[in-house]
């Protein structure tokens, strides 16, 4: 399969200042290793191993994160009196290939993935998605989805969970009462799969929202499909969403960690699917609604 993906990484995280002030939002952490990581870690699993990354505000940081990524992830002996290094066990490396691309400080979403098409080489599709969105999805099936169908363009629809409470009334009397409901509706959960004809429709100028007139455009002429994921998904946009992420990975209940023992169902994470199913904050309710 010829496919590239395309991580949005230039975004400033306003509604999170305390965590991203000094560094890009996909830079915060989860369980020591930032949200970027953790995406492309689940892309990789599903044999997706070729990114191009998009960005902006202080995408220095996430340069040198990859510039130094063998250093922080092996053992090293420095011979101070040549110079020399020589790196031990690589058992963390990845087989990524990853390529940097400065889009722009104030870029709009659709201006960043226009301004990376010289990097996607003879890629007939193009895989895209947020560096904030974590979710279990099987991006195969997605893919295979795409093929399917025969339109330029998918997007992964997902239940958010809600963030406010839910009353139901009869007059004066609240007949069910739900401190978090379980589902929102359908909402854009990122994950796009792109035809290449797709980049006609994108714009180089810095005000092009990928959301905006490029989706609505291709909705409007048919072209658009949405993958249903009924799975787990969980965007890290405030500082509350990332202590969530945080807790399911230290309580070794993390849905979206696909890519190791807990996927063979062995080790200390097995039965990924029942353990993280009961884990989660919205368990109870989907349980009183069955």
């Amino acid at each position: 399969m010829n496919a590239k993906v395309v991580l949005l990484c230039g975004g400033q995280g306003t509604r999170m200042r305390e965590e991203t002030e000094f560094r890009p939002k996909p830079m915060v952490e989860i369980g020591g290793r930032p949200l970027l990581w953790h995406i492309m870690k689940s892309y990789a699993h599903h044999g997706f191993d070729e990114f191009v990354l998009c960005l902006g505000y202080r995408g220095q940081m996430i340069k040198r994160y990859f510039l130094d990524y063998h250093l922080l992830n092996a053992d090293v002996t420095f011979d101070l009196r040549s110079g020399g290094v020589r790196y031990g066990d690589r058992g963390h490396a990845e087989g990524w290939t990853v390529t940097c691309a400065d889009t722009g400080d104030r870029s709009m979403t659709g201006a960043r993935v226009k301004r990376i098409e010289q990097h996607l080489g003879d890629a007939d599709l193009v895989l895209v998605t947020y560096g904030d969105g974590l979710c279990d999805i099987d991006l195969r099936a997605l893919v295979a989805f795409h093929r399917s169908h025969g339109r330029l363009a998918t997007v992964t629809g997902v239940h958010a969970p809600a963030r406010f409470g839910q009353l139901v009334a009869d007059g004066r009397w609240v007949r069910q009462f739900a401190e978090k409901p379980t589902e929102t509706g359908w909402i854009n959960g990122g994950f796009f799969v792109f035809e290449r004809a797709v980049f006609d429709r994108l714009s180089a100028d810095p005000g092009c929202v990928l959301e905006h007139e490029p989706l609505e455009r291709l909705a409007a002429d048919g072209q658009l499909a949405v993958y249903h994921h009924e799975g787990y998904w969980q965007c890290a946009d405030t500082v509350r969403d990332v202590e969530l992420l945080r807790g399911l990975w230290d309580a070794d209940a993390a849905p979206w960690r696909v890519w190791d023992d807990r996927a063979a169902g062995e080790g200390r994470n097995a039965g990924r699917r029942a353990a993280d199913f009961a884990a989660s904050p919205e368990a109870a309710l989907r349980r009183s609604a069955a």
